[in-house]
């Protein structure tokens, strides 16, 4: 039997381009990003708080992302995180990378003289 790329690789690979492109827009805490990831999937890929929070942590450190704990009127506190400059730069090459990534795996797929 030939080795495939197992769902968890395929997560580890992909994570850090999700959250990144998650909180370019705006910054989210890791519950919101949790159930976004896995809303605009429709389910197909899901992160445990196991999971993600030593991601965003992992993210942090590397300067890619800041966190900042807010406070709202009548919820606990939530850690937000945003975009950094460091994180705008990795998230742009990724992105590319990605695409090209994809782009190939179409050309694999597509059907011959068709």
């Amino acid at each position: 039997m030939e080795t495939t790329v197992s769902e968890v690789e395929w997560k580890k690979g992909s994570a850090e381009l999700l959250i990144l492109s998650l909180v370019e827009a705006r910054p989210r805490h890791g519950y919101e990003i949790s159930k976004l990831i896995e809303q605009r999937s429709g389910g197909a890929v899901r992160f445990h708080v196991a999971s993600l929070y030593p991601l965003l942590y992992r993210l942090e450190r590397r300067g890619w992302i800041q966190g900042k704990w807010v406070e709202e009127s009548g919820q606990r506190r939530r850690r937000y995180y945003r975009l950094t400059a460091a994180g705008r730069k990795v998230l742009a090459s990724q992105r590319s990378r990605w695409q090209e990534f994809v782009a190939a795996i179409n050309r694999i797929m597509e059907v011959e003289g068709a």
